[in-house]
């Protein structure tokens, strides 16, 4: 639990508790002090009480009317002092205390949690040997207790004001330490994304500063892995169509003219002697057989290497792609927005391109049962943008990238572009960004 509260919580929060620990710990001391101070406070009242008394006593006795004496002693009396005449004809009811005086005092819950001493004390006064009534001291605490209530403020506020000037340090030590490791971490995150370009920043304690090198460090090995892994993938994407075109060209060369002179020397015979019977189904389907080992050689021939990019251009070419498409699914729904500009981009991009419309398009066919699909192919500025969505059935959560899809991302990966396969409102899309240096123009709709 501890452990996910942020730092300043795991700062702050002790701070508060040792603010309350101070205030209880002071009222603690205030509640144990405060009976003994009160106590050692009115002793010396108490002492002169007593002499009072006594003195009282001895001047009844020497008196011609002691009666008369009691009385004008009482009417000098200040009914605010803490010393009273208390007669017996009052009654035996002990004296309540005194309340508290003015009305700034301290308030009740602090009184409450006080132990305030019993200090009343009373001395018996007599004539002719009879008590007539006490000599009562009842102090008044309002100012001993406003003294200690004024105390307990200033230790609160001593604390308080102790708590928040150590928060403000705190606070302002825990940002300066803080800020550096949110960008340490926001680095660390552009690092995991693969943006190695934005360096850290450096700042902070000197222990922050060096992991802050560090991942600078680190992200510029990482982007030198990064762009010789390119130039690897870039290699052997190179060295794929090397082998592909040669392969294209071998089986365009040595194949091809086989089958030509196949299929040449299948009619002369058939034109020379007409065959019947079984001979001349035997060479019916010697010509079937040879005419859809020619379409098989063009079809592999194409998905080799497609000649004729360099010759009408990507855009043309990808529209006769879409067409081929649509002659072999009639009942899937092809609409594209191809843009013209195509036309100008480099042979390996256009390479690229074409491949990825075209596995995408293939697993349409295969594997997506789809009703309707739509090709979209621009560019704008210096990104290559290509969309390929179908409102099929998806694709499994455990295999997205076939092995089609995953030559193809290899590929855009070394043009240092980015693909992803996603599911959205009922659709699957296929989206691919290669960066480019062209001129746009409108794109067309077909």
């Amino acid at each position: 639990m501890w452990q996910r509260l942020s730092f300043r919580t795991q700062l702050f929060l002790p701070l508060g508790v040792m603010f309350i620990t101070a205030l209880i710990m002071g009222g603690v001391l205030l509640h144990v002090f405060t009976t003994g101070q009160l106590a050692e406070e009115n002793e010396p009242a108490q002492r002169s009480t007593r002499a009072v008394a006594e003195a009282l006593n001895s001047a009844l006795r020497s008196s011609g009317n002691p009666r008369r004496t009691l009385q004008d002693f009482v009417r000098m009396l200040d009914a605010s002092s803490d010393i009273q005449f208390h007669p017996v004809e009052a009654g035996s009811t002990p004296l309540a205390p005194r309340p508290l005086q003015g009305p700034h005092g301290p308030p009740t819950w602090f009184v409450n949690l006080l132990t305030i001493p019993d200090l009343h004390i009373a001395f018996p006064v007599t004539i002719e040997g009879q008590r007539v009534g006490d000599i009562v001291f009842t102090p008044d605490l309002s100012a001993a207790l406003f003294e200690t209530w004024v105390g307990f403020l200033a230790l609160a506020g001593f604390v308080l004001a102790l708590i928040g000037l150590t928060a403000i340090i705190a606070y302002v030590l825990a940002g300066s330490a803080l800020r550096p490791l949110q960008d340490l971490g926001e680095g660390l995150t552009r690092l995991r994304r693969g943006d190695y370009a934005t360096p850290i920043p450096v700042t902070g304690p000197p222990e922050i500063r060096r992991s802050c090198e560090e991942g600078n460090a680190l992200a510029t090995t990482l982007a030198q892995l990064s762009q010789d892994n390119r130039d690897l993938l870039h290699r052997l994407v190179s060295l794929q169509d090397d082998e592909r075109r040669d392969l294209a060209r071998e089986l365009h060369d040595e194949l091809g003219p086989l089958l030509f002179g196949i299929r040449a020397g299948t009619i002369a015979l058939s034109d020379a002697a007409p065959p019947a019977g079984n001979l001349g189904k035997s060479v019916e389907d010697v010509m079937r057989s040879v005419e859809a080992l020619q379409q098989t050689n063009r079809r592999i021939l194409d998905r080799l290497r497609p000649l004729y990019i360099e010759e009408l251009g990507l855009a043309t070419s990808v529209q006769t792609l879409l067409q081929n498409f649509r002659r072999q699914a009639p009942h899937i729904d092809l609409t594209a927005t191809i843009d013209p500009d195509l036309n100008e981009i480099d042979a390996p991009l256009a390479q690229t391109v074409y491949r990825v419309i075209q596995e995408a398009l293939t697993n349409v066919l295969r594997h997506a049962a789809a009703n309707k699909a739509h090709v979209q192919a621009t560019i704008a500025g210096e990104v290559l943008t290509l969309e390929i969505s179908d409102d099929g059935g998806g694709f499994p959560a455990d295999n997205v990238f076939g092995r089609g899809l995953t030559g193809m991302h290899e590929r855009v990966r070394a043009l240092s572009g980015s693909l992803s396969l996603l599911r959205a409102d009922d659709r699957t899309y296929v989206r691919c960004r290669l960066p480019v240096e062209t001129i746009r123009d409108e794109p067309v709709s077909t």
